[in-house]
């Protein structure tokens, strides 16, 4: 199992029954995960929540917001920014992205002036304006990572009341689709 090393020992003394064996609580975690059963314990005729998606060209996913569904997106942009991990590039100057895309919904000057103190360019379609050229063609990697995102059942439809427990879920399904990514790049 490639997350075994990483794993809490069980404590020798610890009150109560032995845990379920590591690799049959990660198969139910990850049944769960992509099927997605039982009724839906939030379901009380209340606003929704959302996804915030950042990711890279290439449609991997960086960082994941969920808040709820009536938060406009603008208010997450620099969360998400902020929360990318440093790629590993220099020693000194860990990479950082040097553009970000963005649809109408991302249009705020504020952001963009803190966009470029963090020396990041915005291209953004202004609110009332055309859209800019072929921005569409780019956003669809955006829109293609949400898909893959969501063919998580689990993620789709938020059942947990408990965002940590619904973020879990998220970074699992993040981690899974970046190793898939990878071990389609390395075959």
């Amino acid at each position: 199992m490639l997350i075994g090393p990483i794993l809490p020992p069980w404590p020798e003394k610890a009150p109560g029954p032995q845990p379920v064996p590591d690799r049959q609580c990660l198969q139910g975690i990850l049944y769960v995960l992509h099927n997605d059963t039982g009724p839906s314990p939030v379901d009380r005729r209340k606003m929704g929540s959302k996804h915030h998606l950042i990711c890279d060209g290439r449609g991997t996913p960086l960082k994941v917001i969920t808040t709820a569904a009536n938060i406009n997106d603008v208010t997450q942009t620099l969360a998400l920014v902020d929360g990318i991990p440093p790629v590993a590039g220099c020693p000194s100057r860990p990479r950082r992205p040097q553009a970000l895309l963005g649809d109408k919904g991302y249009d705020s000057d504020p952001n963009r002036r803190e966009l470029r103190k963090r020396r990041i360019l915005p291209v953004i379609s202004r609110k009332g304006a055309p859209n800019i050229q072929d921005l569409g063609k780019l956003r669809y990697v955006v829109e293609q990572t949400f898909a893959l995102l969501h063919q998580f059942k689990r993620l789709a439809v938020r059942w947990e009341r408990r965002t940590e427990l619904h973020d879990a879920f998220v970074s699992l399904a993040c981690g899974l689709i970046c190793w898939r990514r990878l071990k389609k790049h390395n075959s």
